[in-house]
């Protein structure tokens, strides 16, 4: 989101450069308001389509094919079913409101997976989750 407001800023401000030298340059002064504002909307436009369609894309996760889910240590550690799609997306480096979204449930509800899956998987953070994950076979 930052990007974005960073990215809007910074183009405004090139935009707004290159009208001063078109209009300076180029044009003679008579020009209306109206131009310049139909300028900046349509620079403005196609900035959104641009900013949109990499926001929207598809994110490409590969899979290794010989993965097979070790379910017998699933079944040791008692992790649910529910809390390994939590640890998938959490591996797939989406934050605790994208999870949410993602599995229409409260932003508290992932909280409280990822603490029992902190807890049963002896790991204090993340990316330390998903590594024992990986050795366990629990990940691809």
């Amino acid at each position: 989101m930052r990007k974005t407001i960073l990215l809007y800023g910074g183009a405004m401000a090139i935009l707004v450069g290159i009208l001063k030298y078109v209009d300076y340059r180029f044009f003679v002064k008579d020009l209306s308001v109206e131009f310049y504002i139909g300028v900046v909307a349509l620079m403005f436009t196609i900035l959104g389509v641009w900013v949109g369609r990499q926001l929207t894309r598809k994110k490409i996760v590969t899979v290794d094919p010989n993965f097979s889910l070790n379910e017998s240590n699933l079944e040791k550690l008692g992790i649910s079913k529910r809390e390994l799609e939590v640890l998938e997306l959490i591996a797939q480096g989406m934050s605790n409101q994208e999870i949410a979204d993602k599995l229409f449930v409260s932003p508290h509800t992932v909280k409280s997976h990822s603490s029992n899956l902190f807890v049963k998987l002896n790991a204090r953070r993340r990316t330390e989750a998903i590594k024992k994950a990986k050795e366990l076979m629990l990940l691809p």
